[in-house]
Order: C-alpha cells, then structure tokens, then sequence
C-alpha cells in the first residue's frame, strides 16, 4: 500500500505530477490511499478498488497567521489519523512537498518507510522550510529530487535519488509526434505562472507593452477576483495584445496556440527547483526561454532549443525573442531541439524510476 499525502490540491506543478505519478502507478496495479485539500487537480480522481480518497478542507488565506494556524490544525490532523496504518506491514507514506510534516513524523513514529518527493529548493524559501527541510533530512528513507541542482543542495546524499519530473501522460501522448512545430500568425509567447510577484507578472506585461507585434498569454494558477487584486497592487495595465487566463486544468490549447514559452521566475528570489511548464513546452514543440540558474536551466543547451537568460534584462530578452521567430528555418531548428532534449524526460522514465523507489521500500 502506498499512502500519498499532499497538503493544498490546485493546478500547480506538484500535485500535477503527484496526479502524474498516482495515475502510473495505478495502472501497474498498487493500492493508494490518498490525503489532499478539496478542490484542485487532485480531486479530479474518483474512489475505486484501488484508490482511497481522503480530502479537507484548507486554503491560504491573506492573512499569514490565519493561514499558519490552519496549517498546524491540518498536521495535527493527518498526524493523528496516520496512525490508522499502525498495522499495515507492506506500507509506504508518500510525502509530496516538505509541507506535510504531520503524517511524516507520524510515519517515523511507526517506524514506516517514508519517500519525499521533494520539489522545493528550502533555502531560497525560508526558515519554516529550512526547519522541515531538515525534518526530512533527518527520518526520510528515501529523498526523491527533481533536479540535480536541488539534490547538491542537500546535506545527505545516500538518501537522495534525482528523477525529473515529466508531462502527465495526457499531455505527453497528446504531443508524442517526430511533428515539429511550425511558425504561424499570430506568433504568441506564453507564459504560466502561480500569482507570485517574483514570478516575473510584472515583467512579463511589461514585454507585452514594448512588443505590440506579438501576442501575449499569460495563464495564473489563480481565480480571476485575485488576479485583479494583484493587478490593481502593483498597478498593472494590460495591453491589446495580452490575453490573461485564470486557473484552469486544460493547459494544452495554450501550448497549441503559443509560438513560445517564456520563464520569469526571478532567482534572487526563489530558485526553480525544476520547471514543469519548461517541459511542457520542449513536449509540444515550443522553444523556450528560462532563467540561468536552477534545475530549470538544466532542460536548455543554450542557442539549441532556447535560451538561459538574465530576466531581469528584459531588452536582451526581446532580442532573444525576437530571434527565435525571426524566420521559419530558425523557428523549426529550435522547436526541432525541443522536441529532441524533451524525450529525455519521459512519462515512461519517470515512472520507472519511481516504481523501482517504492518497490524497493516495500521489500
């Protein structure tokens, strides 16, 4: 039995590819049991023989203690209710981000095999995730990295086992053609983004302005009420050619659409542990343009089938993009290499590699 525990189910890349991994592993026939927050990607599985889902209710709220407070209650919670498996002798906790603490101290308790798939970089992110960082440092069994970038930063290596993550298999069979993407009117960049400021929404409207030859999408992983007060903060206008979308769990129409994908995810603020929408793109196709540090840069050979660039240099941003869709013969040698480096990163491999992990564990 593999019990997965996941604290805040939305469209984000974490439980995207907890969804991933749950959906492979179903298909080779284990029994999950899973702990997620109502709502979100998630809850799109239904109860069956195989699968139990266990769901509360939690949310952020904007004010930090509140928020804090509702995290301690749902540690408790899962802490407690974890115990229901005190018993079960060929049993695994799943822990997907640091953040669910509770069911994984649980798990030591009982003296479980606990695998982390971790997907944070905890120094960037601050002391709470510092401190359970180290938590799971300390009682993991086995510590799941995405990136070589992020496993260098750990301290204990023998636990650590690096596998990127991948597209769902959805999205990964929807794209899976030697068909490279073709240059076509109206040439789009896209972005995803969560609703962070350092994730580069400034930026990323302010290119729009200055580039009125293109089109813009820019997609949030947030409802539209909060994307406006977000705007309305920072005095945000968007231009003709910027098209905002709020969350939704259909992401492949933007890829379809778009002619290429940009990261702004500012580093001197957080460091992308991996860059799931990266992939997505190099899967449908689409050269991409990322920041120079992070498991994120890993996925691009520079000038091959994107660029690693400074985001906060926005002018050579636009001649970078300006380059990439300057012609169709420059357009497909990139989209071409995208297609190539992204079948490294397969749905396949992924999961298994994860499988040897939980076989391994529940020996």
């Amino acid at each position: 039995m593999i019990v997965c525990f996941h604290l805040l189910s939305d469209f984000s890349g974490s439980p995207k590819v907890l969804k991933t991994v749950i959906e492979g592993l179903l298909l080779r026939n284990y029994e999950i049991h899973l702990y997620t927050s109502k709502k979100g990607i998630l809850n799109e599985f239904d109860n069956t023989e195989k699968l139990k889902k266990y769901t509360y209710r939690y949310m952020f709220n904007d004010t930090k203690i509140i928020t804090f407070l509702s995290y301690l209650l749902i540690q408790m919670y899962l802490f407690f209710t974890s115990f229901k498996y005190l018993f079960e002798k060929k049993c695994v906790f799943y822990i997907n981000t640091l953040l669910p603490v509770g069911p994984a101290l649980a798990g030591a308790i009982m003296k479980k095999k606990i695998i982390y798939h971790y997907h944070e970089n905890a120094d960037i992110k601050g002391y709470h995730y510092i401190v359970l960082s180290k938590i799971m440092q300390r009682i993991a069994t086995q510590i799941i990295c995405v990136s070589n970038d992020q496993a260098e930063k750990l301290g204990n290596k023998n636990k650590v086992i690096v596998i990127p993550n991948s597209t769902s298999v959805e999205f990964y069979d929807y794209f899976n053609t030697d068909k490279i993407k073709k240059l076509i009117e109206p040439k789009t960049v896209l972005m995803l983004s969560s609703l962070k400021k350092y994730k580069g929404i400034i930026e990323f409207t302010k290119l729009a302005n200055k580039m009125q030859h293109y089109d813009f999408m820019l997609v949030i992983n947030d409802n539209k009420n909060n994307i406006q007060k977000f705007f309305d903060r920072y005095g945000i206008t968007a231009s003709n050619n910027l098209t905002i979308f709020s969350q939704t769990n259909n992401v492949i129409q933007f890829y379809e659409k778009a002619s290429l994908l940009l990261n702004l995810t500012d580093p001197n603020e957080i460091i992308e542990t991996f860059g799931l929408t990266a992939i997505e793109a190099m899967t449908a196709g689409l050269p991409v343009i990322v920041p120079e540090v992070g498991g994120i840069a890993e996925l691009v050979e520079d000038g091959e089938n994107g660029f690693k660039t400074n985001v906060h240099n926005l002018g050579k941003i636009m001649i970078q993009i300006d380059y990439i869709l300057s012609s169709r013969n420059i357009y497909e040698r990139f989209s071409k290499n995208s297609k190539k480096i992204s079948q490294s990163y397969s749905y396949q491999s992924m999961i298994d590699k994860i499988e040897g992990v939980i076989k391994f564990n529940l020996i």
